[in-house]
């Protein structure tokens, strides 16, 4: 069987990181959902970025904002709310087949708003009446200023990504907000079967950015004979990410099962899946599917990039990996720290990095699309 439809028979949902018109117009998303067995997708100011630049399926839309003289700006969200528009629709069959658990696409609010709660609110809600569609989510950052956003949104029944999130600690924030803003929903008489969300998990950054910490420090004074072997033995091995994950997914066990959450899934709420995001290995020493074959169990989502789609339906393997070895998770995280490397400054740094990134792929973004208009 096809390791990708299998991953289903786990609880876990396929969804695709990539987005451009030619997965609309020629029939690749179809293909991946009948195929495949996908279930979503997510896109943002990156994939949008590559989407304009590498191909020509945006000229009748650049041709017709050269008559009009539209800003780059609008060009850009005009392209990417028919995209997201496209694939909702291509996706609103598994959307209806699963009764709202998935078929769903998500676009992001602007990155530039990743820390101010208030213009963040007023963006989401403006994209999601653009969207019209039921089974799209609005990606909102993970930081200090997206939190309340988020619960905010839930609490008007808006279908939520929470994006950019590293530590367990501000996921623990995030799952506590959903639960606040569903019961505000549920007050107000929302119906609650009708709200989806994510916790968007960013995973290979993780490790990329250990394994910096770890270099420095094993160059620094100091270091015992014991943490060298640690250290070294951590480097570049994919654990420490892995382990994060799963600390990360204990939580949402915790949150997911107590008298609070039972409350509301007795008025017919659904559970905030876990997402598993950078699932791509950047280290070429490691197995290229690590982080789909280590991550899989009920509940979850992994959103991948093309290539690792690819991978993982000619090679990879299918087992029940989430929930294996909790204990083995927590001493790779008793150990790094135990060798001077402190997990907090790396997911505070990677939150901090990931907007200041994000800025910049829609700044590039709308200099693509700016280089389009000039063109006769």
């Amino acid at each position: 069987m096809n390791p990708l439809r299998q991953l289903a028979e786990f609880g876990q949902a396929v969804w695709v990181d990539n987005l451009q018109r030619s997965y609309i117009t020629q029939g690749t998303l179809k293909k991946l959902i009948d195929e495949d067995g996908l279930k979503g997708l997510t896109s943002n100011p990156t994939i949008f970025q590559k989407a304009v630049s590498g191909s020509e399926d945006y000229a009748d839309l650049f041709a017709e904002a050269r008559a009009k003289g539209l800003s780059a700006n609008d060009v850009y969200e005009h392209l990417a709310v028919r995209d997201v528009q496209g694939a909702a629709d291509i996706l609103r069959p598994v959307y209806d087949s699963l009764k709202g658990k998935d078929g769903l696409a998500s676009l992001e609010v602007s990155p530039r708003l990743a820390n101010q709660t208030q213009a963040t609110l007023e963006e989401a809600r403006r994209l999601w009446k653009t969207l019209a569609r039921p089974n799209v989510m609005i990606k909102v950052p993970g930081t200090e200023a997206g939190v309340p956003a988020f619960q905010q949104l839930i609490s008007e029944g808006i279908n939520i990504n929470v994006t950019l999130l590293f530590s367990q600690e501000r996921y623990r924030q995030i799952a506590d907000a959903y639960l606040s803003g569903l019961e505000k929903f549920a007050k107000a008489g929302g119906d609650l079967s009708t709200v989806a969300s994510v916790a968007s998990f960013f995973v290979s950054r993780i490790d990329v950015a250990a394994d910096k910490e770890i270099e420095q420090r094993l160059k620094g004074a100091g270091v015992s004979a014991e943490q060298r072997k640690t250290l070294e033995a951590l480097r570049g091995s994919g654990k420490v990410a892995i382990a994060n994950a799963k600390l990360a997914y204990r939580i949402y066990q915790e949150v997911f099962s107590g008298a609070r959450w039972k409350a509301l899934a007795a008025k017919g709420a659904r559970v905030q899946r876990v997402l598993w995001a950078s699932t791509s290995t950047k280290n070429p020493k490691l197995r290229d599917v690590l982080y789909v074959e280590e991550l899989i169990g009920p509940d979850t989502v992994n959103t991948m990039p093309p290539a690792t789609i690819d991978a993982f339906r000619e090679h990879g393997k299918v087992r029940t990996s989430l929930v294996e070895d909790l204990a083995g998770a927590k001493e790779t995280m008793r150990l790094l720290e135990a060798s001077g490397v402190s997990m907090k400054s790396i997911t505070e740094r990677l939150a901090v990095d990931g907007v200041k990134l994000f800025e910049e792929s829609f700044d590039a973004l709308l200099g693509a699309v700016g280089e389009q208009l000039k063109k006769k």
